[in-house]
């Protein structure tokens, strides 16, 4: 089958392998998702009597088929269909006929891809949501086990007051819940049925927005067309900036373990076999993991200033650079679910060493609260202060 767009015109090879770009790759994430919209937009089409039932039925039954046959990774996308509705569409019309060319009235690429998108955000989302909620139980759980285990807190890297794992763990518990509060504001955002905006400026057929927001089980339609397509990008970058909050909480976690893991502290070990070595010197333990860990935010935070760049400075309605922002936030959700997996899978098998952190609560840790001891007898607290100041230089 020709390109849904073709007009007879020979598309020069070049600019179609630079346009197509890695759009047959991407959007293999996104073939449940048309087909779970397209089969919405089947029997939308049926009640306004553009659809006979038949037809509505035959659709459906291979809409089901193209899904088996992803889940089994045995449909493909060519390059010459460039994206996976095209790729659908030719599907359907080899099986149905003229029947499969009807499913393509009353909308466009634009919000189909934008449909698609938004039902797979939703899904991610809240995968990622509960993700994160077992992550929080892997902290509070580690901070239960070890709540008697005190070790020193530091501010400006020097020891500073007495803390514990407990504390420690439940500091970086509180700050994934903030993150999932913000990931949940945009899931809410996102719940919105682009379906009917078509290239941006609707259709002049009589559709039901409403029928088909309900099918696919958004909460509400979204109206405007134009800002239908303005809004990615826009939607895009809200995701990806609460999942950088998301990684940020990780990337400081990382740090702190890789710093209370060196020989130097050993506050905590690694298990030997998440350690990597090293092919020159035979004694080294090194926390790889941790680091991949650490270095996850910046590639996010990459992918966030990508689609942010992206979204500046286009006029209204459907630009084709904005699909430019397919490839880091699909990215970025896989790098999210990856880096919470493997972080709580850390923090699940993290040894504490009870005694090197006994051994470090040293005097010095001690020292604000025998100031304010001193003020508890009456003492000023800038005395206090200085008696307890001019004690430790003794």
């Amino acid at each position: 089958m020709d390109k849904l767009w073709d007009k007879g015109i020979d598309l020069n090879t070049a600019v179609e392998m630079f346009t197509v770009g890695k759009d047959p790759e991407l959007d293999v994430v996104l073939i449940p998702y048309d087909c779970k919209a397209s089969i919405a937009h089947a029997r939308m089409l049926r009640e306004m009597g553009y659809l006979s039932t038949k037809e509505v039925d035959a659709l459906v039954k291979e809409f089901e088929k193209i899904i088996t046959l992803h889940r089994e990774n045995k449909f493909t996308i060519k390059i010459s269909q460039e994206d996976c509705h095209t790729a659908i569409e030719d599907y359907l019309v080899d099986q149905l006929g003229d029947v499969g060319k009807k499913i393509h009235t009353a909308r466009s690429r634009n919000d189909q891809v934008l449909t698609a998108l938004r039902l797979y955000y939703k899904e991610a989302l809240q995968e990622i949501l509960d993700m994160g909620e077992c992550w929080i139980k892997i902290l509070q759980q580690f901070g239960e086990k070890n709540h008697k285990v005190s070790f020193p807190g530091y501010t400006h890297m020097q020891k500073a007051m007495p803390s514990s794992m407990a504390i420690w763990a439940g500091a970086y518990a509180d700050g994934m819940k903030d993150d999932l509060s913000m990931l949940k504001s945009v899931a809410k955002l996102i719940d919105q049925s682009p379906l009917g905006s078509a290239a941006g400026y609707g259709v002049p057929i009589k559709i039901d927005k409403e029928m088909t927001a309900k099918e696919m089980g958004f909460s509400r339609v979204q109206e405007n067309p134009i800002y239908c397509q303005m809004s990615r990008g826009k939607f895009e970058l809200s995701i990806l900036s609460s999942l950088s909050q998301v990684l940020l909480t990780i990337n400081r976690l990382s740090s702190d373990l890789i710093l209370f893991s060196m020989g130097e502290f050993k506050y905590v070990s690694l298990p030997d076999h998440f350690c990597t070595g090293s092919s020159i010197m035979p004694q080294k333990k090194n926390p790889d993991v941790l680091e991949l860990l650490r270095g996850s935010y910046h590639i996010i935070s990459g992918y966030e200033t990508q689609v942010k760049g992206l979204s500046a400075n286009l006029i209204s309605g459907y630009n084709r650079d904005i699909q430019l922002s397919k490839e880091p936030v699909i990215r970025g959700i896989k790098l999210i679910m990856d880096c919470v997996k493997m972080s709580g899978t850390v923090i699940e098998e993290l040894k504490v060493n009870k005694d090197v952190c006994a051994t470090a609560m040293t005097d010095e840790l001690f020292a604000t609260e025998k100031a304010y001891k001193l003020v508890e007898k009456g003492i000023p607290f800038r005395e206090a202060y200085r008696q307890v100041a001019d004690a430790l230089k003794k």
